[in-house]
């Protein structure tokens, strides 16, 4: 018998999202398919997605990448979670960390044990019962089993893309350097057929992999699917971005500072710090925005500040005939949770679990589209809760706060202020501890709350609360400081 041929997969465009796929569906599928890269080095790429979240290292285990080689390469540092400051109102703070809070049990989760003990006055800060917040505010961070600390990454992200390219390129992975000029397509069927570059080179695929940016060039532009506008709940629609010189230790965590028409990014890396601001255009100019992010960004600017434009949403279909959209191509939701990176990592997981060897279908697409939604309006609700929980009284935020909102977060909400029930869905990303934080975080105060806490003296849980955080606290105590281990990792 005859092996089958190769499945030709073309990736059109570079970037994280491009150098992503090529380096997984190289290393997971690799002698079943033959996998080009098209890109033109004369196209910038976004390359503002400097922070992650904890799934990113599952997926650098597929990848095979060793961390301290990834750290080094990428001037990475470490991330346990994200500050939220004045985004309840002028002032206020909290922590989203990665964590799980507290200890849970099968009748219900951690909230109602605090709940009933800070109602009798006996309970600290929902933070002193997580261990990766105590470690983000105390400043310490390490790896390994002594540690077991849940986290993620800050890195550059064109360092980022250059470290995975090299990787392809040493593993034999085809890359065609041009712009395409068009995209050719099957007369009876519309699949896509092959990109035709400007050179007159044309680079034939039977499997089209969309990474062209917010253009959309394949998935858009030439098969026609459609864009769902989210911005009526998420209406920042522009950013700008700036690099500084650090002028203190790394923080263990991004900073994400509210202003009167949205927000502010600051990301510690090894060799610089990342910032930004994130705006509707609407309630603050172009020239505001500007001012404003280089009047508070601390150290001395590296660049200029870099433009975008964007409207959150989602293209309809993100699998469309033998074309797949990924990462801005597919949809874009602002980077306040710093989700981009983790939706481009599992709409790959998906296509190499999916991937249609005898040829695209019907059946697997909408399946894979299926999931990619649920999952897509799962973080919007999240990100549209930052913004509709506030107490802020400017004309931005009072919009936010006085806006209708989807009805999935609508139910999720009233079931936390009614009786204090989190929880995560099957297939949604945030957990049962995010949504805590974030809720709790920006003023939800539930009415009620479960209560199996008062089948224990209220002496007996204050001192299981007190034996929880100074246990967690002791723990702390023996990590090195964040900046003391990201130097001995980029110095080793």
């Amino acid at each position: 018998m005859n092996p089958s041929p190769k499945t030709r997969v073309v990736i059109a465009g570079g970037g994280t999202a491009g150098w992503l796929a090529a380096a997984l569906l190289t290393r997971q599928l690799g002698p079943l398919i033959d996998v080009t890269l098209v890109e033109s080095e004369e196209i910038g790429t976004v390359g503002v997605g400097e922070a992650t979240i904890p799934t990113i290292r599952g997926f650098h285990a597929l990848l095979g990448l060793d961390e301290e080689e990834f750290v080094r390469a990428t001037g990475a540092t470490f991330k346990l979670g994200i500050a939220f400051e004045g985004w309840t109102r002028p002032g206020s703070r909290y922590l989203h960390s990665f964590g799980d809070v507290g200890k849970s049990t099968w009748m219900g989760d951690f909230q109602h044990f605090w709940l009933a003990a800070r109602a009798d006055g006996n309970a600290g800060s929902l933070g002193d019962y997580c261990y990766e917040a105590q470690a983000a505010e105390a400043g310490r961070f390490a790896t390994g089993a002594d540690a077991q600390l849940n986290y993620a990454y800050h890195f550059d992200a064109g360092r980022y893309a250059r470290y995975l390219r090299a990787r392809c390129e040493a593993a034999g992975l085809r890359r065609v350097e041009g712009r395409i000029a068009r995209v050719e397509q099957d007369g009876e069927s519309g699949d896509l057929t092959a990109l035709v570059l400007e050179s007159g080179e044309r680079v034939e695929g039977d499997l089209f992999l969309d990474c062209t940016g917010f253009r959309g060039l394949l998935i858009g532009e030439t098969l026609g699917i459609g864009y769902e506008d989210w911005s009526h709940w998420l209406p920042m629609n522009r950013a700008l971005a700036v690099q500084t010189a650090a002028v203190g230790p790394a923080l263990p965590y991004t900073r994400a500072i509210a202003h009167e028409a949205g927000w502010q990014w600051r990301i510690p890396l090894q060799h610089r710090v990342g910032n930004g601001i994130v705006y509707a255009a609407e309630h603050l100019s172009d020239d505001a925005a500007r001012a404003l992010l280089l009047g508070s960004v601390e150290g001395e600017t590296l660049i200029e500040p870099r433009p975008l434009r964007f409207t959150t949403g989602r293209r309809k279909r993100a699998w469309e005939k033998n074309c797949i959209a990924l990462s801005l191509s597919s949809g874009f939701i602002e980077p306040l949770e710093s989700t981009s990176i983790h939706l481009m990592m599992i709409a790959l997981t998906r296509l190499v679990q999916l991937f249609p060897f005898g040829g695209a279908t019907a059946a697997v697409a909408a399946r894979f589209n299926d999931m990619a939604q649920r999952e897509l309006e799962g973080v919007r609700d999240f990100v549209i809760l930052h913004y509709h929980l506030n107490a802020r009284d400017e004309p931005f935020w009072r919009q936010c706060r006085e806006m209708s909102i989807p009805d999935s977060l609508a139910a999720r909400l009233a079931l936390f202020k009614e009786e204090a029930q989190a929880y995560q869905g099957a297939e949604e990303l945030f957990r049962v501890s995010s949504w805590l934080q974030v809720m709790l975080g920006q003023g939800l105060t539930p009415d009620r709350h479960h209560q199996m806490a008062r089948l224990m003296p209220p002496t007996q849980l204050a001192e299981a609360l007190r034996n929880l955080s100074g246990g967690i606290a002791a723990r702390v105590a023996t990590l090195p400081s964040h900046q003391q281990f990201v130097d001995s990792l980029a110095l080793a």
